[in-house]
């Protein structure tokens, strides 16, 4: 089959590689009907996450049909059209019962190399390095889901892929974000979203679903800007204006109750003469450059909430941290814990409330195009908002 693969940092490649097998009894095989690329892939591509190996193949925003299934497996049958979550949870262990799908404890094979890092393991991702477990990823024209009796969600009938397809990762990522805010219709809240990406723009639209009273979106990139408001946010362009200022202006000196940092590690930029020195130091000390982290935490009002749905590898550099402690900051994160969302989001998409498919601005049925189409959405050329393939056209 053909697959898109990490080959070294800033090279991707579409490859021939051998199909996929059943391997554990939990296992399905599906046929890749749609697929994506999520900007947390293009760290892979720039060389910012650790334990990729030559000829990995990527992917973890997939969507198909079943076309084999494990002995074991009661839940899937031949024919089932399904999404799969990017993370992998065995819905047996103590933290996948609390909730925790993301902090699953058994679904890593390594583990214990995930631990040395980490402290403790975390669950297996797909086409996430090998840390994460080292999962074939689903920019492939097949794919094997292990525990696919716990994770994937069936479709059902009159929805079409690309309606559903972001339930696997951005969708589920950005509402969690914008829950953690605690928002409701009673509270009349102020949100800011740092970043306007595919997570920005889900997160916007899941804080008017919970009943936010305004959305202040930031960025650079035009179309990213109009996509914002054309949601209902106002935006702040941080090329020409003062991220800080005009905050404070636009709330008249209040501050946004809650703040989403969507960007994570490759942000770039510096207002501040704390986040200038920063830059410097950054610059000498490590690869991930929390600049929209520490405006986001300096934007948020006093006794506020900060959600980073913003990935970030390791080690980071300088963090205000002291500003987040004195103002009394409550920070939210994790990988999403993506199973507890979809079926009130399938739901959410049923009824019409929103259609994920906004956000899609390039689409192929070629993987053989995967390299451009790579390259394009993380230089931000043509427009690139989010890219959709169909492996089988």
């Amino acid at each position: 089959m053909k697959a898109l693969t990490w080959q070294k940092k800033g090279k991707i490649t579409c490859e021939s590689v051998r199909d996929p097998e059943i391997i554990e009894g939990r296992d399905v095989i599906i046929k890749v009907t749609a697929c994506a690329i999520c900007g947390s892939d293009l760290h892979l591509m720039d060389g910012l996450m650790p334990t990729m190996k030559c000829g990995d193949i990527l992917g973890h925003e997939t969507m198909g049909e079943v076309v084999e299934v494990g002995k074991d497996n009661k839940r899937l049958s031949v024919g089932d059209r399904i999404v799969v979550p990017f993370t992998i949870s065995c819905g047996e262990c103590r933290q996948c019962k609390w909730g925790n799908w993301s902090c699953c404890e058994r679904t890593n094979p390594n583990r214990r190399q995930q631990a040395e890092t980490f402290g403790y393991p975390l669950a297996g991702l797909f086409g996430y390095s090998h840390i994460t477990g080292g999962f074939s990823g689903g920019q492939a024209e097949y794919l094997r889901v292990p525990y696919a009796d716990v994770g994937p969600i069936i479709v059902p009938e009159g929805l079409e892929d690309e309606q559903v397809l972001f339930l696997s990762d951005i969708f589920p990522t950005g509402y969690q974000a914008a829950e953690n805010c605690e928002i409701t219709p009673e509270s009349e809240k102020t949100i800011a979203v740092w970043g306007c990406g595919p997570v920005g723009q889900m997160a916007i639209r899941s804080c008017f679903l919970l009943g936010a009273k305004r959305v202040i979106a930031i960025d650079e990139v035009p179309e990213r800007l109009a996509m914002a408001r054309a949601a209902g946010a106002e935006t702040i362009d941080f090329r020409t204006q003062n991220i800080q200022e005009t905050l404070v202006e636009m709330t008249d000196g209040l501050g946004p109750d809650a703040v989403i940092e969507a960007v994570g590690m490759e942000a770039h930029g510096a207002d501040t003469m704390m986040q200038k020195v920063g830059s410097a130091l950054l610059s000498a000390t490590t690869l991930e450059r929390p600049f929209a982290l520490n405006q986001a935490i300096l934007g948020c009002r006093p006794g506020g909430i900060l959600s980073m749905p913003g990935v970030y590898a390791g080690a980071l550099g300088p963090v205000m941290i002291g500003i987040l402690m004195n103002k009394g900051l409550t920070l939210r994160t994790g990988q999403t814990n993506t199973q507890k969302y979809l079926k009130p989001l399938l739901e959410r998409i049923q009824k019409g409330e929103i259609d994920p498919s906004f956000v899609i601005s390039h689409r192929s049925s070629n993987l053989e195009d995967g390299p451009a189409l790579y390259e394009k959405f993380r230089d931000k050329k043509d427009r690139c908002t989010k890219v959709v393939f169909r492996p089988h056209g």
